[in-house]
């Protein structure tokens, strides 16, 4: 299969995700609690740009049919526990810092967290996962993983993730190509569940709308 030609550019964006969070592991070698099978981030709930879902889709069907069909089977479980949260995050509609609040407890497994406890597309793996174990910014506010040992009244670096977001929107409404403006806009913005990423060819995703952002994770 031939990668789309977007996908060298979003690699560039990669690369410099795994050079920041070199940097903190070189610098703060023990804050930082990232280890094989760690999975910590593996049951977080988030979703990702269009541009992300292609090139995990990419990736994905060039693996052994036994490992997809494990990873298919994992994301079906994983659709039923979102379809089962959505419903309950409509008690939230008029609270976004509860809603915000609750999505950040939901444990929700990855399709492609392997019965090992290790990632079945790890060099491959969303930008979001590369740096869950550093601190990053977010919709403005500094977040890191609960299970680093860095400290909340301390100051420290952090990743720049909306900028990050912002540059796949970009990548995302180019990977779009003939839609018009304005619909590509549109359908720039939505973020899909790592589960339809690598179930779902990426012709068959922009054709339909599958939720605004964080709808899905």
């Amino acid at each position: 299969m031939k990668p789309n030609p977007l996908f060298d550019r979003y690699e560039n964006l990669v690369s410099a995700a795994d050079r920041a969070f070199e940097r903190m592991q070189r610098d703060y070698p023990n804050c930082i609690s990232c280890a094989p099978q760690c999975a910590d981030c593996c049951h977080a709930v988030f979703g990702v740009f269009l541009i992300e879902a292609a090139y995990l889709r990419h990736h994905f069907v060039q693996l052994p049919k036994e490992i997809r069909t494990a990873a298919l089977t994992r994301s079906e479980d994983m659709d039923r526990e979102i379809e089962t949260l959505q419903k309950r995050m409509k008690a939230f509609e008029n609270d976004p810092d509860m809603k915000a609040y609750s999505l950040a407890r939901e444990r929700i497994r990855c399709p492609l967290l392997g019965e090992n406890k290790e990632c079945i597309l790890y060099p491959r793996r969303p930008i979001t996962c590369r740096v869950y174990g550093i601190p990053t910014v977010i919709q403005g506010q500094a977040r890191v993983c609960k299970e680093s040992a860095f400290e909340a009244k301390k100051s420290y670096p952090a990743f720049d993730l909306d900028a990050t977001y912002k540059e796949l929107y970009l990548l995302s409404g180019e990977l779009l190509g003939g839609s018009q403006a304005a619909q590509a806009a549109e359908k720039a913005s939505l973020l899909v569940s790592v589960s339809m990423a690598i179930r779902t060819p990426i012709e068959d995703i922009i054709t339909e709308d599958f939720g605004r952002p964080g709808e899905d994770g």
